[in-house]
């Protein structure tokens, strides 16, 4: 699987990568939520605009809060804009989730008539946490049409000891409607960078573009449909020998799913790739990567957040490795 991520040099500039659309000065919509978690279990502040919303939140437990986020346009076209900040006080427990996958539109050459034949709906995430937070951000998944233009751009800082633990799921095109992505393109950049006394330190720079023949190259997507990005950024202190164990526990935890999986360990944390036909294996597997990262943390096995929509059973059986 050669989908790889691409760490950053810690002492310099993030990596080149593929560039992210420009901002859209279009009519679409340009939507804006905002969140923060308190110290004090069950606390928040929040806030959005149409058509974001924040749904009821919920106790996850463990003093953890449960957020769904809703998009309530029914998905997203060329000139849409999407923007998410999040920030988690000292101590903090979030788990926040949206209630439904993300549609994107087609959009390549339906604009002519106002001058733009690549309209891009975008979404830019913002996430800032405290020392000691814990944050778990686990959307439902992307699908993109066929001609559709999507970039997403996700920074995420933490404080020592703070945790983030994202997951990003896409399909590209309606593949069961015999749909590919046609002339569109998806990119993402997602960056973690850890906040300390001698300034910032990358974690990560992962940033990916598919469109045209990289959906076909054995480099790309080989021809497959689904691609899955898991992110856990540990607390400080956890030993290489550990990350090493809990790096061929995620490998062991493949067992009975389809598609190609791989798993690579960052400086403190753990990066995991899906890539293959089945948005449910993807499901699955990040599941239980996601019951390892709170095994990890000494935290109970995670609970599917109500609002997902799947009557799955995705933990493995009893007395498998």
């Amino acid at each position: 699987m050669c989908l790889a991520a691409l760490p950053a040099n810690p002492d310099g500039p993030p990596t080149p990568g593929p560039p992210l659309p420009p901002p859209e000065t279009s009519a679409g919509w340009q939507a804006r939520a905002w969140l923060r978690l308190e110290s004090e279990p069950g606390r928040y502040r929040a806030g959005a605009t149409a058509p974001l919303k924040w749904q009821r939140a919920y106790a996850a437990g463990e003093g953890r809060l449960q957020l769904p986020l809703l998009h309530t346009a029914g998905g997203l076209v060329g000139g849409d804009g999407l923007t998410v900040e999040v920030e988690g006080a000292p101590g903090s427990r979030g788990l926040l989730t949206t209630v439904a996958a993300q549609k994107v539109y087609g959009s390549v050459g339906r604009f002519r008539r106002r001058g733009a034949g690549r309209r891009w709906a975008t979404q830019t995430l913002c996430m800032r946490l405290e020392a000691g937070a814990d944050l778990e951000w686990l959307p439902q998944e992307l699908v993109l049409y066929a001609d559709g233009l999507y970039g997403q751009h996700c920074r995420v800082e933490l404080a020592p000891g703070a945790s983030w633990l994202g997951a990003e799921l896409v399909r590209l095109g309606r593949s069961a409607a015999g749909e590919g992505l046609g002339a569109g393109c998806w990119r993402s950049a997602l960056e973690v960078v850890r906040l300390g006394p001698g300034g910032e330190r990358w974690e990560l720079v992962d940033r990916l573009s598919l469109e045209g023949e990289a959906l076909a190259s054995a480099h790309g997507m080989d021809g497959q449909p689904v691609l899955g990005t898991l992110v856990w950024a540990a607390p400080d202190g956890l030993p290489a020998q550990r990350l090493a164990e809990l790096a061929a526990e995620a490998r062991a935890a493949r067992a009975g799913l389809e598609g190609e999986m791989a798993v690579g360990c960052l400086e403190q944390g753990l990066i995991a790739r899906y890539r293959g036909g089945s948005s449910q294996a993807a499901r699955y597997w990040f599941t239980r990567l996601w019951a390892l990262s709170r095994a990890a943390r000494g935290l109970a096995r995670p609970q599917l957040p109500r609002v997902w929509p799947f009557q799955e059973t995705p933990w493995l059986p009893q007395g498998s490795p």
